[in-house]
């Protein structure tokens, strides 16, 4: 791809955060199993089997492996201390929002307890040295506004629990939230390589692509564990997990970019970066917005669990299993890389490149409706025969 653009070394974090998380997953299922810690099946569930969870536990391992092998080499050591503190903050933050989310998968903690830890961990994140440092305001001519160390803290921590119970709420299919966590990563992983080229190797630049790559590795090797149907649950540890490094690799990608070093172009290439980072996690999100909406509406609690996500209104409407988790990934691929190529190739091509893939998302979705008109309209129709009256004397 160019200089400054390690694309081999960022390869073998994929591989090997794939690789130990795969091993790991099997071993934590199986001490799992044998010790009986089986999650017993919730009303809003759609797996029939007990299943065990605490798969968080081998896809932090799998990225821990990944993180400590870039730190030695030599093309990715600009990620870590002491040229940038990034890494190191991410690491901790990761490590306390898993410690929260192995107890509440082996315990079941209350949802203010979970808020509390997540919120402890957003901080840690910030204070440790990974925040949101500048905001681009696209009013008028446009500004970016420099945070101090309190209000980035507070950005910080509101982006970061938002996005950990977006892909916390969205985990409720087999291969879901991995798969949404890996397409999403991957989209933040090609925008970085982006910034690296044009940039010729900024260090900035380094950090989000580190987390991106251990981030896709970890959920490429969970998902054979976990792609329908499911032999183990990555767990709150995990899905609260994946919402963290996605915070951590966008707040890096696009929280301390100047806007000024893209120049005056097009609008949505200017504001690629933060478009790059919306589009990734718009899926989970939107379900997000749309639960808490739903059950404030309701006046019940917004962390209140119910079977109306998006993915249970695709299974609803007559998706399979595996399809409503495979459309749920087109959908969050066509946006989340239709945004990336906006800063990529120029703008006419990146528009007919999104307005095709959203086309044809749309259309996957309806299958089941087209299917279901099709099976009407070709039903036979049932002639019944009846029989004249007798006309008597």
């Amino acid at each position: 791809m160019g200089a400054g653009v390690p694309l081999r070394e960022l390869g073998l974090v994929i591989l090997v955060a794939a690789a130990i998380t795969y091993l790991a997953t099997g071993i934590v299922r199986s001490v799992m199993v044998r010790s009986g810690r089986v999650a017993e099946i919730r009303q809003r569930d759609v797996h029939t089997q007990p299943t065990p969870r605490l798969g968080g536990a081998a896809m932090f391992s799998g990225f821990l492996a990944a993180v400590f092998l870039a730190a030695q080499l030599p093309a990715l050591t600009r990620g870590f201390m002491p040229i940038t503190p990034e890494m190191n903050a991410v690491i901790w933050a990761a490590f306390a929002i898993v410690i929260v989310g192995v107890i509440d998968d082996l315990y079941e903690l209350d949802a203010i307890t979970k808020l509390i830890g997540q919120v402890v961990s957003a901080i840690l994140l910030s204070v440790l040295g990974l925040s949101w440092t500048l905001v681009y305001l696209p009013f008028g001519e446009g500004t970016t506004v420099v945070l101090d160390q309190v209000q980035a803290t507070i950005v910080t921590t509101i982006f970061t629990v938002a996005l950990v119970n977006a892909i916390n709420f969205v985990d409720g299919l087999d291969g879901l939230a991995a798969g949404l966590g890996m397409i999403a990563g991957g989209s933040i992983l090609l925008f970085s390589l982006t910034v690296l080229h044009d940039q010729g190797g900024a260090v900035s630049a380094y950090p989000p692509a580190i987390i991106a790559a251990g981030l896709v590795g970890a959920c490429l090797g969970f998902l054979p564990h976990n792609f329908e149907p499911s032999r183990i649950f990555m767990g709150d540890s995990g899905s609260m997990f994946i919402g963290l490094l996605l915070a951590a690799a966008s707040t890096s990608a696009s929280g301390k970019i100047n806007m000024s070093l893209y120049g005056t172009v097009d609008f949505v290439a200017l504001m690629s970066p933060v478009i790059v980072v919306a589009a990734a996690i718009f899926v989970p999100v939107l379900d997000l917005v749309l639960a808490v909406v739903r059950r404030l509406a309701q006046g019940t609690s917004p962390f209140k669990a119910d079977k109306l996500h998006l993915h249970h209104r695709l299974l609803s409407l007559g998706h399979t299993h595996r399809r409503t988790v495979l459309v749920l990934y087109m959908w969050v691929s066509v946006v989340a890389f239709g945004a990336v190529s906006f800063s990529i190739f120029p703008t006419r091509f990146a528009v007919g490149f999104t307005l095709i893939g959203l086309v044809l998302a749309f259309l996957v979705t309806r299958i089941p409706l087209q299917e279901a008109r099709k099976a009407r309209h070709s039903r036979p129709t049932r002639i019944v025969a009846t029989r004249e009256p007798e006309v008597g004397p």
